[in-house]
């Protein structure tokens, strides 16, 4: 008796495990491509993101140039803080 309600239900669990299946491997290439566009385009906020750090690392640069040139004026870099607009202190 146990064994007959057994295969009346199995072949019910069964068929829901093929569909999922089925359904994984229909949108499995979607999935695919859509991985691939997001991981070769870059967003606004990415962009601005990178833009920032861009822009912090130069002003880092020439902060550490103005330093040497409070030491030493007589740098050859301390040149290029005035083609910035930035005064030698």
């Amino acid at each position: 008796m146990r064994r007959l309600l057994f295969l009346a239900v199995l072949p019910l669990a069964l068929s829901g495990c093929i569909v999922r299946t089925a359904a994984n491997v229909v949108t499995l290439p979607v999935r695919a491509v859509g991985a691939g566009v997001d991981a070769v385009t870059t967003s606004q906020s990415e962009a601005d993101e990178r833009r920032g750090r861009e822009l912090r690392r130069e002003e880092e640069r020439l902060g550490r140039i103005a330093r040497r040139c409070e030491r030493n004026p007589d740098r050859e870099e301390c040149a290029e803080l005035q083609r910035y607009g930035r005064p030698e202190r």
